[in-house]
């Protein structure tokens, strides 16, 4: 049996509620995704089900990182 990595089980995209257009959007991460080995699909976790606006899937870059670990060092989350 074989060990998978850390960086293997993070999610590739993270799966975003996005309402109003424009500059005016508002973007709330709701849940993420990882691809399937042959990238044909994708496994859906989602935190919270929107009920309004539109859902997007977006990969997740090294900034979407770095701000996420920022925000949670303002809200005294950090490690």
């Amino acid at each position: 049996m074989t060990k998978k990595s850390n960086e293997s089980n993070r999610p590739t995209h993270a799966i975003w509620q996005v309402q109003g257009e424009g500059d005016k959007a508002r973007w709330n991460r709701v849940g993420a995704a990882w691809m399937h080995k042959d990238l044909k699909g994708a496994n859906l976790k989602f935190d919270s089900i929107p009920l309004s606006g539109r859902v997007v899937v977006r990969e997740i870059t090294e900034q979407d990182n770095a701000t996420e670990q920022n925000e949670a060092a303002a809200q005294g989350g950090a490690e």
